[in-house]
């Protein structure tokens, strides 16, 4: 317990700072969606495996609607992946400078930060894949190879939270292939886990199959669209550098090179590698690299660990330029300051986050801008429907084009009486149009020519605007809707909307 005191404190400021600033902005648009999915708990969706969901589910039934208890899980992720950052470098043979040093790099960096302060699949991530790494380490120190196993089921439960742990485990396997572990192939433990790891994945598997692997076909579809802006080595680099932060850049390279001239633990400098190449070549996102990254800041605080060693003053020099650093960059992937305070400071800093897709901005950078806007236009919504009869309010649905739309409608709805939203948009076009007919509808975010062509009555009765949302969720009229031309049931299956 006293060894690891430093690391509960580092681990523990993780958490306060998140604290402080947890409600300081709005719900994030992928939270509401994920708490629909806890509502219509499955194997699957569109656009994820079912852990997340379930973890809405959980921390839903436990807390309500509070913004706070929603947050709350993801945040303290950020805790424990700071305790187990040090400890990988306790693993790979450094002392409690070198511990100190990886976990504060873990603090800081601010794609950690920022997928951690709310409802996440990618919260959740980076534990799954270090764990996988921590148990491999034992392996690699002289462990029973019987631990494969944990691996395998580690591995197994990360799938069902996001994809992505698929090019992880490829980049591991060339990473043991490229090293002294190639034998542990010749052996049945790692083959076992695997097999664990495919068990567990199975259930997710077999939605795909019942789907249409439906989640490939989304990808795909992405793909094919202008929605992600363009990847480039360059670019995939440059945005390594901020999302890890700059002032880590030496550390984590430092620490590739110290893993791959160290036999023992050269599997994972490959692996990295392998994982960088892959992400480069399929145009992934810049932050689907970072739960990767503190395995390099364990084995980087450990090589300047050695150098360091009679050198105090240059040790607490480090922290201290680490955590200065980390504070000014801070806002920039943490809510701490006022929305105004915020556009000024961002401005003089001559910094943003990197963008991963290409949508028009507006004052704020997405990850904020989604954070606003959703309760205004649910009490737009509530204000259109309390215009109906109470015999139109019985049968009347409220469609969103979006995800967050509809997951606006479901999350503040109940309070302000209405009913649940219906979309065509990813894993809402799968849960239908419930029971409704179509007989009167609101619909979000549409034009007036196209609703005429459904519907024989349109009236326009109101428009959502809020000055710091995505300008894509901004200025979009309600409509209220009347006798439809064909049912809407006839018409679901060709409004399904995948982006």
């Amino acid at each position: 317990m006293r060894k690891n005191v430093h690391l509960y404190a580092i681990a523990a400021a993780a958490v306060a700072i998140h604290v402080a600033c947890i409600t300081q902005y709005g719900i994030f648009r992928d939270e509401l969606y994920y708490l629909a999915c806890g509502e219509h708990l499955d194997w699957g969706y569109v656009d994820q495996p079912p852990l997340i969901a379930l973890i809405a589910w959980t921390v839903r039934h436990l807390f309500a609607d509070s913004l706070a208890g929603i947050r709350i899980l993801a945040v303290l992720a950020h805790g424990a992946l700071v305790i187990l950052t040090g400890l990988l470098a306790r693993r790979l043979g450094g002392s409690r400078f070198a511990e100190t040093l990886a976990a504060t790099c873990a603090l800081i960096a601010p794609v950690t930060i920022a997928t951690t302060h709310f409802l996440s699949m990618n919260a959740f991530e980076p534990l799954f894949w270090m764990g996988m790494v921590y148990v491999a380490l034992t392996i690699f120190n002289g462990a029973s190879e019987k631990r494969w196993m944990l691996f395998g089921a580690i591995a197994g439960l990360s799938l069902e939270n996001k994809h992505t742990t698929l090019f992880f485990g490829f980049a591991f396997v060339i990473g043991l292939l490229l090293s002294e572990h190639r034998r542990t192939f010749l052996r049945p433990w790692i083959w076992i886990g695997g097999v664990i790891a495919v068990l567990l994945f199975l259930p997710n598997l077999i939605w795909e199959v019942r789907h249409d692997f439906a989640t490939i076909e989304l990808l795909q579809i992405i793909a094919r669209s202008s929605k992600n802006t363009p990847v480039t080595p360059l670019s995939f680099f440059s945005g390594q550098i901020l999302l890890m932060h700059p002032l880590t850049l030496p550390i984590w390279i430092i620490g590739i090179v110290w893993l791959l001239r160290t036999p023992r633990y050269r599997a994972l400098g490959w692996c990295f590698i392998a994982l960088f190449t892959l992400f480069v070549v399929m145009k992934g996102k810049v932050y689907y690299l970072s739960p990767a990254y503190p395995m390099l800041f364990a084995a980087g605080g450990i090589a300047i660990e050695r150098w360091t060693a009679s050198l105090r003053w240059v040790r607490v020099a480090v922290i201290v330029l680490l955590v200065i650093g980390g504070a000014i960059i801070a806002p920039l992937a943490l809510p701490i300051l006022p929305v105004e305070t915020y556009i000024v400071y961002q401005r003089n800093l001559h910094l943003e986050p990197p963008r991963t897709e290409s949508h028009r901005m507006g004052p704020l950078p997405q990850q904020y801008a989604d954070m606003f806007g959703w309760r205004e236009m649910a009490e737009k919504v509530a204000s259109a429907y309390n215009t109906l009869t109470p015999a139109e309010k019985t049968k009347c649905a409220i469609f969103g084009q979006n995800y967050g739309q509809a997951g606006a409608i479901d999350y503040f709805g109940p309070a302000l009486g209405l009913p649940k939203a219906i979309s065509a948009h990813q894993n809402y076009f799968f849960w239908g149009p419930r029971n409704y007919t179509g007989e009167v509808m609101i619909v979000m975010d549409d034009d007036r020519e196209t609703l005429e062509t459904i519907f024989e009555d349109v009236q326009q009765a109101g428009i959502v605007h809020h000055p710091y949302a995505m300008p894509y969720e901004n200025d979009n009229p309600i409509f209220i809707c009347r006798r439809p031309k064909t049912s809407l049931r006839a018409l679901w299956p060709k409004i399904r909307n995948w982006i």
